[in-house]
């Protein structure tokens, strides 16, 4: 079963499995695995009977006979029709590796050699993850859903294979692979009371987008996406306008 509580350790053990070749390369759809996804499945089920599973006319990343297990690195909209067809029946746990700390390294793809390596001046947090939620917001009610949003520190490969500038070498790159690091955190998103958490406690009970900003030292951007999407879910309510702001209150507090 998977596990609530982020196991540095375990992630450790799982990662050096993968980067070592000791996980097995010839399961079902790994020929195109990418690192970050096959150290997520090792992290969570290191028992490979139990990758790559055929049900209900899909394939599912882990499938414990309990429980599956989807490991979805971007483009939530890929997941809904999945989505649709395993929610009915089986607890889902949706996880969604991002980013916290972040050094792009770029590769000549001719050479192989390291062009540039830069650490991003963005960390990464569950709030940076959110506007990707809105793709399948429609399903973040159902109660048999649930959604891990670990953040690991990670080097982010781009292959400098497209058209180039010659003020921007790094115009035209693609992401090859992502090798994780560290796992720095894991949030937990079992139900809507985890989504609750999101909006701090010494927030005055009536805010706008900009004073969760504020409180929460975030670009003004994810804070409104928030808001927004709490909005949606039915966990904020909007009681009026500040100007052009909405203004928010928990639902339950109205």
């Amino acid at each position: 079963m998977i596990s609530d509580i982020a196991d540095k350790r375990k992630f450790e053990q799982a990662k050096l499995k993968v980067l070592t070749g000791q996980h097995d390369p010839h399961g079902f759809g790994t020929l195109a695995e990418k690192t970050l996804h096959a150290v997520m499945k090792q992290y969570y089920v290191p028992d490979e009977d139990y990758h790559e599973v055929p049900i209900e006319n899909y394939i599912a990343d882990i499938y414990t006979g309990k429980e599956i297990i989807e490991i979805q690195n971007g483009n939530f909209g890929h997941m809904r029709d999945k989505l649709a067809a395993f929610l009915p029946k089986y607890q889902v746990y949706l996880v969604y590796p991002f980013p916290h700390k972040k050094w792009n390294v770029w590769i000549d793809p001719d050479s192989g050699e390291i062009v540039s390596k830069r650490k991003s001046n963005v960390t990464g947090s569950v709030y940076s993850a959110l506007p990707e939620f809105f793709k399948i917001k429609a399903y973040l009610t159902d109660p048999n859903l649930h959604i891990r949003v670990p953040l690991i520190d990670m080097e982010e490969y781009r292959l400098l294979d497209g058209k180039r500038r010659k003020n921007n070498p790094k115009i035209g790159s693609h992401r090859h692979d992502r090798i994780p690091i560290e796992l720095h955190d894991e949030v937990i998103l079992d139900s809507l009371a985890d989504y609750r958490q999101l909006i701090p406690y010494d927030l005055p009970g009536e805010f706008t987008a900009k004073d969760l900003s504020d409180a929460l030292k975030i670009d003004p951007y994810l804070s409104r996406e928030t808001v927004k999407l709490l909005y949606d879910i039915g966990i904020l309510a909007r009681t009026g306008k500040n100007g052009r702001a909405y203004v928010y209150r928990l639902y339950d507090e109205i």
